[in-house]
């Protein structure tokens, strides 16, 4: 990524002389122009050499990541702007960028949470009814984990690996991932288990399931969005919201804080939209550490 460091370096400093930029909309650009800047690395790709099909395949991760059509926006821009940068210099002789379109704001994508948002909903859990400890357990896994709603469902005990820092995660097509878990969620669950879950006679068959309803059965993929509903409308949310909003704002927050491409790619289970070799390999602790430097959850 040597030359990638340098370019950036560069463009800052163009930037903040030449253009006069404020300190923010540097850092923002910035930030953005890092982030191409680690698609590229993982495919071993110099600044110089990139194409616009590279490109293409870069902004089409930020959309299935579920990233705003406004923050698609926000990066391409950026990316326009450090290329024009690299051709004044005659660094390349083409514009990659040139022909990069902007996606229209006023697409359907999926809703995002704010965290604000995402913690207004917690926050709007009654823990002093008995399914209380349950339900933010659940949301705290669903935001945190970036979890599937078939994932959470069928999230065994025996899947869980606090002391690792880990779950293990049953995705589409049985395979399987680890999922770095963070504090907040191991309190929740663990919360849940002593308050309410110990205290239910339990379905045969689901001792193992996490997440259990008032009969002691596994917990089904309705019922889950029907706590979400609920919550939303307790809070006078006017977002249409479901399950799998929790998962594409875990993305948004850790590729928005500047997170690593590939690590989010491996975290939340998705097949390679590019070239396999890309997201295959991942060092589970370098994961463990890029997701949990990033997230909201773990700030502090």
């Amino acid at each position: 990524m040597s030359n990638w460091n340098r370019y950036i370096k560069d463009f800052v400093s163009y930037l903040k002389i030449e253009k006069g930029l404020a300190e923010n909309s540097i850092l923002a650009y910035q930030n953005d122009v890092k982030k191409l800047a680690d698609f590229a690395s993982e495919n071993n790709i110099p600044a110089e050499s990139i194409s616009y099909k590279n490109l293409q395949e870069f902004i089409t991760i930020l959309y299935d990541l579920g990233l705003s059509a406004r923050s698609q926006a926000r990066i391409i821009s950026g990316i326009k702007q450090f290329y024009s940068f690299l051709l004044l210099e005659n660094t390349i002789r083409e514009d990659p960028s040139e022909l990069l379109e902007q996606p229209k704001v006023g697409m359907k994508l999926p809703e995002i949470l704010h965290i604000e948002e995402i913690d207004a909903l917690i926050a709007a859990v009654d823990v002093s009814k008995k399914q209380g400890h349950r339900n933010r357990a659940i949301l705290e896994t669903l935001y945190s984990c970036g979890l599937r709603v078939s994932e959470l469902v069928n999230l065994r005990f025996s899947n869980l690996y606090f002391e690792e820092g880990f779950i293990r995660v049953i995705g589409k097509g049985n395979k399987e991932r680890l999922v770095p878990v963070s504090p907040s969620v191991e309190k929740e669950i663990k919360l849940y288990s002593e308050h309410v879950r110990r205290h239910q006679e339990i379905v045969k068959g689901d001792e193992n399931i996490v997440f259990l309803n008032r009969r002691g059965a596994k917990l089904t993929r309705v019922m889950i969005f029907t706590i979400i509903k609920d919550l939303a409308n307790a809070i006078g949310l006017k977002k249409n919201i479901s399950p799998h909003t929790f998962r594409h704002s875990f993305a948004t927050h850790l590729i928005e804080g500047g997170a690593n491409l590939r690590a989010i790619q491996e975290m939340l289970g998705h097949e390679s939209i590019t070239t396999t070799e890309i997201y295959t390999h991942l060092d589970q602790r370098f994961l463990r550490d890029a997701i949990l430097s990033y997230h909201p959850r773990n700030s502090n």
